[in-house]
């Protein structure tokens, strides 16, 4: 490590981003406010249970976790804990609508929507089958919800009592809405399949094979590709929502996983972590090429890059600590090795995290 670390400091050095990570430490039950400029932890808040997920609202001053069957709500201005909202049911996920009104919460039987300012209900939809997780289209007003035994269900969010069950040939277990949502990529770990289908009529467009078992999608930017990481092979899969063609499978270190990619006028990253080595490869997202590869701590589990594009944050579930890469400083070299900016110890077995600018 100490090699990576003198490395960096040839480089020219970040600003910091003016803003606060909040990390969600399941273990130790509390969220940690990591000051983004002074590159330390500011605050340990403290909430009831194990918070697996954190959202924050872009202008609402409002941070959330999610514990169990409790929405935590944090001032991210004074770093407190504000209020605690009892849910039904133990909720898999928590998200935000794309346009920030409403926080969406998904239980083993239902998907529930409520008013991002206020925390009220707003609408309900009874699931015919086990949950397991949930998107949102962007563009269109559409949830898909993939379940374990039952095919996936098409939900429109502006007709109550819309749906639209997804027949296909194989049980899939994830989902994504293509950019303009009028597609959606479902994909089967046992099948090794991605189907596309339309929306809202889900009719197939195309199934493809894979040579992976896909559980995690992440999207370039501009959503003109899909990434696919799984068991089976180490390696990426790319695909071309827009022609619903698979575009290349490229290694990317050993067993990848958790995925974030960056963009800015001058360069476009793909983050792959790789909890079994414990380290990000990182690859060029215009050439599909491996650019580095940089030691991050143990079991790296969650990616996420903060909204200048200038850091991408890498949580390491075992080892308790935030890994910080600096996107500028990623340069491509016949060792194919990238800097680490600077660690960051958060707390035990952090999850996820969700930043916000001050």
């Amino acid at each position: 490590m100490a090699a990576f670390a003198g490395a960096s400091c040839t480089r020219e050095r970040g600003n910091g981003f003016e803003g606060h990570a909040f990390v969600a430490n399941e273990e130790g039950g509390a969220v940690a406010a990591v000051n983004l400029t002074a590159f330390a932890v500011t605050r340990h808040i403290r909430i009831d249970g194990r918070p697996t997920k954190v959202v924050s609202h872009p202008t609402i001053s409002s941070v959330w976790a999610l514990a169990g069957s409790n929405i935590h709500e944090i001032d991210p201005s004074r770093l407190e804990f504000r209020r605690k909202i009892a849910l039904n049911a133990t909720t898999l996920d928590l998200q935000l609508s794309p346009d920030a009104a409403s926080l969406w919460a998904l239980s083993a039987n239902r998907l529930t929507r409520y008013a991002a300012e206020t925390l009220t209900p707003s609408g309900s939809w009874n699931l015919p089958g086990q949950a397991v997780s949930f998107v949102l289209a962007r563009r269109e007003p559409w949830a898909a919800v993939v379940m374990k035994d039952s095919p996936p269900l098409l939900i429109s969010t502006a007709e109550p009592g819309r749906t639209l069950p997804v027949v296909l040939p194989y049980q899939p277990g994830l989902a994504h809405f293509r950019s303009d949502g009028k597609q959606l990529m479902l994909a089967g770990a046992a099948a090794r399949q991605a189907s596309f289908v339309t929306v809202p009529g889900a009719r197939t467009v195309a199934h493809l094979p894979l040579a992976i078992e896909p559980r995690r999608v992440v999207s370039k930017p501009d959503g003109g590709e899909l990434y696919l990481t799984g068991d089976g092979l180490d390696a990426v899969v790319v695909l071309y929502p827009y022609l619903a063609e698979v575009g290349e499978t490229v290694l990317a270190g050993r067993h990848p996983s958790a995925m974030a990619t960056v963009s800015t006028p001058d360069l476009a990253y793909l983050f792959v972590a790789n909890p079994d080595a414990g380290n990000v490869t990182i690859l060029d997202i215009t050439t599909h090429k491996m650019v580095g590869a940089v030691p991050v701590g143990r079991d790296p589990s969650f990616l996420t890059i903060t909204p200048d594009g200038q850091y991408a944050l890498v949580l390491n579930r075992a080892s308790g600590d935030m890994g910080v890469i600096r996107v500028k400083s990623v340069v491509r070299n016949r060792g194919k090795s990238a800097p680490l900016f600077t660690m960051i110890p958060v707390g035990s077995q952090p999850v996820a995290a969700a930043v916000r600018p001050l």
